[in-house]
């Protein structure tokens, strides 16, 4: 069940990232930390299809460490990176201790609030579930 769950989580997070990669959304406004009401960064549409591809490959390591399908992946490999992935978002969770995670100091941005109430407990469900699906 919480491969599944996980799998579903990053299909969707994917879908996003691609909707954004062809121009969907009109403004980064809540989704990437600001200072001074100026985005930090930018992301541009080579970078989010990076991400969507990413978190495709993601949905691989978990459906090869789950034993469902792995395209050629060494077991090895799933194994490891069901590990990398807990790792990753874990340390999203926790942030960067100024912008994003649960440690954040800037606050009263609404980047902060969607950090504090919706990314950053996503990311440590994520953490979570790959930890569920690495121990099985």
């Amino acid at each position: 069940m919480a491969a599944w769950l996980l799998a579903a989580i990053f299909v969707a997070l994917a879908a996003l990232h691609f909707f954004w990669a062809v121009g969907g959304g009109s403004s980064v406004d809540g989704f990437v930390p600001t200072n001074g009401g100026r985005p930090l960064f930018t992301p541009g549409p080579i970078a989010s299809a990076t991400v969507g591809a990413a978190l495709l490959a993601a949905v691989l390591v978990v459906a090869c460490r789950e034993g469902l399908f792995c395209f050629g992946m060494p077991e090895w490999m799933a194994r490891m990176g069901i590990w990398v992935i807990a790792a990753l978002f874990a340390a999203r969770a926790i942030g960067d201790f100024r912008y994003a995670g649960f440690f954040k100091r800037v606050r009263g941005t609404r980047f902060a609030a969607r950090d504090t109430w919706v990314f950053s407990p996503l990311c440590m469900l994520i953490a979570l579930l790959a930890t569920v699906v690495g121990s099985s």
